[in-house]
């Protein structure tokens, strides 16, 4: 059945229809290089009731369907944290895949903003897979590449079939990615020494990891809390992070600076999974988690992604601002060479971002992935 054949949209209303939706984009990207297989277990988590972001967002997916073939999907979100923040009847679009035909883009376009407008929406923005402190943003630019951990892929044609149904810019998302063997500008190197008698920057201790926890998600919170479209974790957001990084991340890769014993900026690490679970085709078992383990202490990933980084307001727009944030760089390269990674993506950066992107590019990083954040107004 080919092109041309009445689209239909249905919602997901049961756990059959949730693994088809899932399973949609092993269809899409099989002839795609650069696409990483997600774990299934993963996305079932996504859409599970222990997920602590539906604790305040409620949600609602569609499958688009050329007779009884899943062609394209779409889900729609609604964050009680976004609007009681902003109040601005915002809501959002996310998980979107399709093939390359108009009307299955318009199709489910209009399905997600009629559904949105009968819970009293005006607007919607997205992508969010599914909400700003998880995956977010169209990949624009950057196709030649597979994605980062906790970063996603796209068709380059998703693009234009979105701006094709009035969706505009709201916000560019930068990846960058540098090659840890880098040198430090004279006059940095300099600069960092004179800074490095005033501050402390000491690893996560595992020892005492809720309480490092705790830091970092009040340096975040703090640092991007005037940032385009911030939201805070919740206390159980956070703690799902955590566990992310008591499994797979080494202490070293998570760095704290601290001024007169007060932590004051932190920055976190991951090893890039994805190069671990490229071949499990979404599956963890029987052997999945052997493998996971086994690589991870065998065959380290060479690649990283750094995916928080925050200064404490105060010191925002000072010197010593700068030098904790080249400090905190400083001591993760030394970590991730230790790991015998050779090059981090820094990630995301918000386009507006200048006073980050100076620093990173004054170290030789290039920004090389763009991730785009479109919105439209609901009439």
């Amino acid at each position: 059945m080919g092109k041309g054949v009445l689209i239909r949209i249905e919602p997901v209303t049961d756990r059959a229809g949730l693994k088809e939706f899932i399973r949609l984009p092993w269809k899409l990207y099989h002839s795609d290089p650069h696409w990483i297989p997600p774990l299934l277990v993963e996305r079932l988590h996504t859409f599970s009731q222990k997920n602590p972001y539906f604790q305040h967002a409620r949600w609602q997916c569609w499958l688009a369907y050329r007779g009884q073939e899943p062609v394209g999907r779409i889900c729609a979100q609604i964050d009680d944290l976004h609007l009681s923040r902003y109040q601005d009847q915002t809501g959002f679009f996310g998980l979107l895949e399709a093939e390359e035909e108009a009307s299955i883009f318009h199709s489910l376009f209009q399905t997600v903003e009629t559904w949105l407008q009968t819970q009293g929406m005006t607007n919607v923005r997205g992508p969010f897979n599914m909400s700003i402190n998880q995956e977010c943003g169209l990949l624009v630019d950057g196709f030649d590449s597979p994605p980062m951990i906790m970063m996603g892929h796209a068709r380059p044609y998703y693009a234009h079939h979105v701006e094709q149904n009035a969706y505009e810019k709201a916000q560019d998302l930068l990846a960058y990615r540098i090659g840890v063997h880098f040198s430090f500008p004279p006059r940095v190197s300099l600069f960092l020494k004179k800074a490095k008698t005033s501050m402390h920057i000491r690893p996560l201790r595992r020892k005492y990891l809720k309480e490092d926890l705790a830091i970092i998600k009040d340096i975040y919170e703090e640092a991007w809390s005037d940032n385009w479209g911030f939201l805070p974790f919740t206390d159980a957001e956070f703690a799902e992070i955590g566990q992310q990084l008591k499994l797979l991340v080494k202490d070293d890769f998570v760095q704290i600076a601290e001024i007169d014993g007060e932590p004051m900026a932190m920055l976190v690490a991951f090893p890039n999974i994805h190069e671990v679970i490229r071949d499990l085709n979404g599956h963890l078992f029987p052997w999945g988690w052997l493998k996971i383990l086994w690589r991870l202490k065998a065959s380290y990933p060479r690649s990283g992604r750094v995916a928080l980084m925050g200064v404490r307001k105060r010191f925002q727009s000072s010197p010593m601002g700068a030098a904790m944030a080249y400090g905190l760089i400083e001591a993760v390269r030394e970590a991730v060479l230790r790991a015998r990674i050779q090059h981090v993506e820094l990630s995301w950066i918000l386009e507006e971002n200048k006073r980050m992107r100076h620093i990173l590019e004054s170290l030789g990083a290039e920004p090389y992935k763009t991730y785009r954040i479109y919105e439209k107004h609901l009439q």
